[in-house]
C-alpha cells in the first residue's frame, strides 16, 4: 500500500525516471518517438488560422481541406516530430469583429474561444480517422469534450507520441490565438513556432495586390514590430522575442511544405533574434 504523502514507493521516493532539461529550459523525459535522419526540429508548435480550414470555399470547415491538413500532419508526425497545434476561430466567429459592431469585447472573445474548440475537435476527428492519437486541451474547462490544459500533462502527451491541439486560446479575453501559440510553445519547450499562411512568407507589401512585392527570408523581431509587417500580433512577437523563440512563416497550401521545412529546406520567412540577424534579407 502506498502511504499518503510518501511518493509512489511509500518512502518519499518515486519509481519514475528522472526528468531532464531540454535546450529550451523545459523539463521532460526522453521522447519515445524515433527521430528520422535530417529532421531539424524535434518539437514544434504549429499555428493554423481558422480560415485555413475553409480552403478555397465559403464553408466554415471544408472537408477536403481538413483531410489535406490531416494527411500532412500524420506524414510529418511519422518523422518522429512532436507536434502541438493552436487553431484560430475566424472561420466561425471573430471576437474583435463582433466587438466593433457593438458587442461587449470580453463576451465576443469568449465566443471566439468556443469557435477554436469547434475547429480543434474537427481536426482531432480527421487525425484520429487516420490512426493518429490526438488530444485536445482547452484553456476553458469543458471536460465532456476535451481535457483541461495542464502544462506537464501536455508535455507527457507529446512524449508519448500523441498530437496535441491547444484550444480556447489563453482562456482570457483580449488575447489572440497568436499570443496563445507563443505562450503554449514556450510552456511546452517547442523549438519553433511555425505559422501556416496562404502566402510563401512575409513580404514588404501585399503580394496579392502588388506584383513587385518582395519576400523577406529572415527578419528580426524588431523589424517585424517597427515595420508593422503583420506576422503575428505585437504581444505574440514580444513574447517570442523576450524568450528567443524563432518563428517561421510559410505557405501551407502547397502540399509537402511542412515536411520540407522540417527537413531543412529554406522555405518561408524566419523571424529570430535581431542580435543574430541585424538586417532583413530579401529573397532573390
Amino acid at each position: 500500500m502506498v502511504a499518503k504523502g510518501k511518493g509512489k514507493n511509500g518512502d518519499g521516493s518515486s519509481s519514475e525516471p528522472p526528468r531532464r532539461a531540454s535546450a529550451s529550459g523545459a523539463t521532460e523525459r526522453d521522447s519515445k518517438l524515433p527521430l528520422a535522419p535530417g529532421v531539424k526540429y524535434r518539437r514544434i508548435l504549429l499555428k493554423l488560422s481558422g480560415e485555413a480550414l475553409m480552403g478555397s470555399t465559403q464553408t466554415a470547415i471544408d472537408p477536403a481541406t481538413l483531410s489535406q491538413i490531416a494527411d500532412e500532419l500524420v506524414d510529418v508526425h511519422g518523422l518522429g516530430v512532436e507536434i502541438a497545434m493552436v487553431l484560430g476561430g475566424g472561420n466561425i466567429f471573430r471576437g474583435i469583429a463582433a466587438s466593433s459592431g457593438g458587442m461587449d469585447r470580453a463576451h465576443a472573445d469568449y465566443m471566439g474561444m468556443l469557435a477554436t474548440v469547434i475547429n480543434s475537435l474537427a481536426l482531432q476527428d480527421a487525425l484520429e480517422a487516420r490512426g493518429a492519437h490526438t488530444r485536445v486541451m482547452t484553456a476553458l474547462e469543458m471536460e465532456r469534450v476535451a481535457e483541461p490544459y495542464i502544462r506537464r500533462r501536455s508535455i507527457r502527451h507529446l512524449e508519448k507520441g500523441r498530437l496535441v491541439i491547444f484550444a480556447a486560446g489563453t482562456g482570457n479575453p483580449y488575447f489572440t490565438t497568436d499570443t496563445a501559440a507563443s505562450l503554449r510553445a514556450m510552456e511546452i519547450g517547442a523549438e519553433i513556432v511555425m505559422k501556416a499562411t496562404k502566402v510563401d512568407g512575409v513580404y514588404d507589401k501585399d503580394p496579392q495586390k502588388h506584383k513587385d512585392a518582395r519576400m523577406f527570408r529572415r527578419l528580426s523581431y524588431l523589424d517585424v514590430l517597427n515595420k508593422n509587417l503583420g506576422v503575428m500580433d505585437s504581444t505574440a512577437i514580444s513574447l517570442c522575442r523576450d524568450n528567443n523563440l524563432p518563428i517561421l512563416v510559410f505557405n501551407m497550401t502547397k502540399p509537402g511544405n511542412i515536411r520540407r521545412v522540417l527537413l531543412g529546406e529554406p522555405l518561408g520567412t524566419l523571424v529570430l533574434d535581431e542580435r543574430r540577424e541585424p538586417r532583413p534579407t530579401m529573397a532573390s
